[in-house]
């Protein structure tokens, strides 16, 4: 029997939680696939925060979350985060970095892992701004 490799961390990003919330299939595949695979699912709790409302009506995002890491808004991930938003400032001098974004590229670069995302856009512009020796894969919801 072949030992098979470690499958790489996913880390869910807000338009992530939001699609599983909406039901949509391709989202719940995608969740099933990495939960079969054994993959480490994580979600830094800053996305958890940007979309939870406690409401009944978030009964498809509560089961999503079971099967999750809920990784902490550790000291170091906000420096980095916050690093990484001055960066992006200073390249756009316009919008706002969103803080959140910026902290899941920090948390998937951290743990050399993949994005699922539904906005790829502001992502792979931050991810260019943090300049990282392994880019995270960026997967459409």
């Amino acid at each position: 029997m072949r030992a098979s490799a470690p499958r790489a961390a996913i880390v869910y990003d807000a338009g992530a939680l939001i699609a599983a919330e909406a039901n949509r299939p391709r989202m719940w595949r995608l969740h099933r696939q990495a939960l079969d695979e054994k993959r480490r699912i994580i979600v830094p709790v800053p996305v958890l925060a940007q979309v939870w409302r406690g409401s009944a009506r978030q009964a498809s995002l509560a089961r999503l979350l079971f099967g999750c890491e809920i990784a902490d808004m550790t000291e170091r991930i906000g420096k980095e985060a916050g690093v990484l938003c001055g960066r992006m400032a200073a390249r756009r001098r316009t919008a706002p970095v969103d803080v959140v974004d910026a902290t899941v590229v920090v948390v998937a670069i951290m743990a050399a892992a993949a994005i699922l995302t539904s906005d790829q856009d502001d992502l792979v512009a931050l991810t260019d701004a943090a300049d990282p020796v392994i880019r995270p894969a960026l997967i459409e919801v």
